[in-house]
């Protein structure tokens, strides 16, 4: 009895060594593919909020990492992709956190002239509700295309809202908070943009192999 206990010990040891062994094996086999994937769905993102005539850099290289729990909604560590033309900094797209989601965090990549504008944005990442507050999603509706062209100024800073809050922007059908809180996290992004534009362009990075961004 005992030999058949430890016979059946010794062969789920070795099952479980096998496993790990064929999971890291997989991994290690993988994860340059995986990486690269993932590369190539940030540039894409990346070409959907800045103009293809407006960089001759590699946007995934020219970025650092930014900071500030306040305007970009997080505690975590977020990107800044610089857009550069002939080395002439155009637009900076900055991931931040739309907080207070109705379901959680929403992850956004806000891209900003240097003029302040801003040239687009998109939900990189989020857990709203399907068929209400998904419509953030630019396959879903093309409503985060209204930010597009638009400035936070001390003129209009009250407008940065959902109509329902007395702002400019349109609120979902059921779906109020959603919209209101990316509103409100573009705007923020936005204001990180002014209060640090000069450190953003002036000064050059790289964050490639480092990536926690979008």
């Amino acid at each position: 009895m005992k030999q058949a206990i430890s016979n059946n010990a010794r062969t789920l040891a070795l099952f479980a060594i096998g496993c790990t062994a064929l999971v890291s094996g997989v991994h290690w086999l993988t994860k340059d593919t995986i990486k690269n994937q993932e590369e190539l769905q940030l540039l894409k993102t990346l070409h959907q909020v800045i103009d293809q005539n407006r960089f001759n850099n590699n946007l995934t290289q020219d970025c650092k990492f930014i900071t500030d729990s306040q305007l970009l909604g997080s505690n975590e560590q977020q990107t800044a992709y610089i857009a550069r033309l002939d080395e002439q900094a155009t637009t900076v797209a900055i991931t931040s956190v739309a907080p207070d989601g109705y379901n959680g965090k929403i992850k956004l990549l806000v891209a900003l002239n240097v003029d302040g504008s801003l040239s687009g944005v998109r939900v990189i990442n989020h857990q709203e509700t399907p068929g209400l507050g998904d419509k953030i999603e630019i396959r879903k509706s093309d409503w985060i295309e209204d930010f597009v062209g638009k400035t936070v100024s001390e003129d209009n800073e009250s407008r940065w809202a959902v109509k329902k809050d007395g702002g400019m922007f349109d609120q979902f059908t059921g779906a109020t908070i959603t919209p209101r809180a990316v509103v409100k996290a573009v705007k923020n992004t936005s204001l990180f943009f002014e209060k640090n534009q000069d450190t953003l362009l002036t000064n050059s990075g790289s964050c490639r192999g480092n990536n926690d961004g979008a």
